[in-house]
């Protein structure tokens, strides 16, 4: 059987069984008596066990059976939960990202085997049977006394003619027979993947010519915890007796060469079915087995009714998806658009019916494509907690909003400025322990992490409750390095020296550490978000704290935009950068330390000739009204100087393609009801 076709599936199921693994691990930190807790951990752990080994990664499969081991200690009370053992747990669970990491780019675990963290755990279980006085021990001992070879149920077989004219023929080519008896530990729940293991590896040197129980009662977990097979193989038997060993749970091998001469003293098989009979006594004493689990396998079966109504999607093909619902926009537009046709009342009514449609569509493809930002915050609480103790500062994460959602291709992005601007309160934000206490703070300092929606955009803040911006700390470290000029520090406002903050290599840590210092945070939030089309905006009081506010839109693929007219060309301006409309004169632009501006409501607002900027031929000069399109950058604004307004429309974003991507100024592009194209306009790189 091919495993590939299932890596996909295991991937995305160990993925959310990790971040599951995550979040339980926190919540048996802050309540180590919580059962309920543990016992999801050890399923989780189980899980994945079992999922591992099935896929045959045998070193992920080996980490979480020891864990398992120490986890079963814990829920048995015999081995008692501290932050060192958490600390352990925490480790084990970070191995298994990096193996499922390396898994997703290299199909493979790697080669760690992370044999120091196996190695602890099992230090942990030693101590525990120390403190027993090896009692337990010799309990289980006495229990699972182990049988000699000849009282293995399943060695005790005949061949049928069959497959004794199968083992002649291989002697006579000189192969060798051998009986292999695999002995699966009592502890071994998914006896039927363990035993596909096997027998894909037994299947690499040789063929399988008889198995007791049948195959097909093995693979029901029809079996005890024992199966014979006879194999025909031009290999020797060290070759079984090594490889075998190396699966996770097999408790014993035992393999026996057969020859012609013992084969001839075989009585032949009567009954071809007797196979069946033998699966039949270890179904009975399976039923044994079964008592104990009836109430699991409900639950289980309760768990598949509830997560059958999902189905996992392909992010591409959602992409073929809309683009089809964009290209349906598009025609809609163009029908609109048309004026020379007959428009009686029944076409008016088919493109209504047409917009209709389109619109529920769009929506319907969106909603498919929109993911809880959950996926993105899952990873906060760890870090914090990581970033706390390595810090030295008691630091208390609150995270709120959670089930907002965002476009998958957003999601994706947002993790990395997220993780910068949450380091950075961390570090530069909350005050130590001991400052804390003297100023008459808690002495435990707070982030809220929070995300809410407005409008047709999402919203995440990121506040502390620490020390604040020192505004004079910046304007000096500006100075410093030469980023501003001490004649104009004085002329600036609050927002003006926090824009500083966002400049490249910028840092107001006096010390490199391995959190902050080297200039890398803020600039990369600051990038990243424009790119998405957002803006990150900063509120900040000394002595108070401070709070970071990105705004992004909810997808990137179809926006409301303000079509315009700029000499001979149509531009496309995204409608959520849109403050308002105004007309004006010429006299009203006036001349400030070389800047075009015009005075709004007491309030100077910078003028941006779009034809100059973006070179546009045909652009009228001398016109007595002038139409300025107000946009908003943050909390700035700017005025774009258009030709004339065409209307609002909901446009499709084309990307440039990789030979014009990156061009300043532009962010893409999208078709027009009239077959052309109009460029879309980046309003954070023409803003001023």
């Amino acid at each position: 059987m091919d495993m590939s076709q299932y890596l996909e599936i295991f991937i995305d199921e160990s993925k959310e069984h990790l971040q599951l693994l995550n979040q339980s691990l926190l919540s048996l930190e802050q309540n180590p008596q919580d059962r309920a807790v543990l016992d999801e951990i050890f399923r989780v752990a189980h899980t994945l066990k079992g999922m591992s080994g099935t896929m045959g990664f045998s070193k992920m499969a080996k980490l979480t059976h020891d864990m398992e081991n120490v986890l079963h200690a814990i829920r048995n009370g015999e081995i008692k939960i501290n932050s060192e053992l958490l600390d352990l747990l925490f480790k084990c669970l970070d191995g298994l990202e990096n193996y499922t990491e390396s898994i997703v780019n290299t199909g493979s675990e790697g080669d760690n085997n992370y044999g120091e963290l196996i190695n602890s755990l099992n230090i942990v279980l030693d101590k525990k049977k120390a403190s027993d006085g090896q009692k337990n021990i010799s309990v289980k001992d006495e229990k699972e006394k182990t049988p000699s070879e000849s009282e293995y149920k399943t060695a005790n077989f005949k061949l049928d003619q069959f497959e004794q004219n199968a083992a002649n023929k291989a002697f006579a080519m000189g192969m060798n027979v051998f009986e292999i008896t695999i002995v699966l530990n009592k502890s071994c729940l998914l006896k039927s993947a363990r035993a596909f293991i096997i027998f894909q590896t037994l299947e690499k040197h040789g063929e399988i010519i008889k198995s007791v129980p049948r195959v097909e009662d093995i693979e029901d977990e029809k079996f005890d915890f024992e199966f014979t097979v006879v194999c025909v193989t031009k290999e020797e038997a060290s070759v079984f007796t090594k490889e075998i060993n190396q699966i996770a749970e097999v408790k014993k091998v035992i393999i026996k060469p057969m020859d012609s001469e013992k084969l001839s003293q075989l009585e032949l098989e009567e009954n071809e079915d007797e196979g069946l009979t033998e699966s039949d006594n270890f179904e009975n004493g399976e039923k044994d087995n079964q008592d104990g689990k009836d109430e699991s396998k409900l639950k289980m079966r309760n768990h598949k009714a509830k997560t059958g109504k999902t189905v996992r999607v392909d992010i591409d093909r959602l992409d073929v998806l809309m683009n089809l619902v964009s290209e349906l926009i598009i025609i809609k537009t163009r029908l609109e658009g048309i004026e020379d046709v007959d428009t009686s009342k029944n076409y008016a009514e088919a493109v209504e019916y047409l917009e209709r449609i389109t619109t529920s569509l769009h929506d319907s493809v969106m909603k498919v494509r929109m993911v809880p930002v959950d996926l993105v915050f899952n990873r906060f609480p760890r870090m914090i907690r990581d970033v706390s103790r390595e810090i030295g500062k008691d630091i208390v994460l609150t995270m709120t909003g959670t089930e907002t959602e965002l476009d998958r291709t957003v999601i994706d992005e947002i993790g990395e400025p997220l993780i910068h601007l949450i380091r950075n309160s961390a570090d530069h934000g909350i005050e130590s322990k001991e400052t804390r206490e003297k100023i008459g703070k808690p002495s435990s300092g707070h982030i809220n992490l929070k995300a809410y929606q407005v409008g047709n955009n999402v919203v995440i803040e990121v506040e502390d409750d620490g020390q604040g911006i020192d505004l004079d700390k910046v304007k000096t470290k500006a100075i410093e390095k030469g980023i501003l000029k001490k004649d104009m520090a004085n002329n600036l406002s609050q927002k003006d020296i926090i824009e500083l903050l966002f400049k490249p290599s910028f840092t107001t840590s006096d010390k490199i550490t391995d959190l902050s210092g080297r200039g890398v945070g803020l600039d990369v939030v600051k990038t990243k978000i424009e790119q998405l089309g957002g803006a990150v905006e900063v509120e900040t009081e000394k002595g108070v704290g401070s709070k970071f506010i990105i705004r992004l839109p909810l997808t990137l693929a179809i926006i409301q935009a303000l079509l315009v007219v700029i000499g001979d060309e149509k531009y496309a301006i995204p409608l959520n950068s849109t403050k308002e409309i105004i007309k004006i004169t010429p006299e009203q632009i006036k001349m400030v330390q070389n800047q075009e501006v015009i005075l709004l409501r007491n309030m100077v607002v910078p003028i941006v000739r779009l034809n100059k900027v973006l070179e546009v031929p045909g652009y009228e000069e001398d016109k007595k009204n002038l139409t300025v399109v107000i946009v908003k950058k943050g909390e700035k604004t700017s005025g774009f100087l258009v030709d004339s307004l065409i209307g609002q429309r909901e446009v499709v974003i084309k990307s440039l393609g990789k030979l014009l991507s990156g061009i300043k100024y532009i962010a893409g592009a999208t078709i027009l009801g009239d077959g052309n194209v109009a460029l879309i306009l980046d309003v954070n790189s023409l803003a001023i």
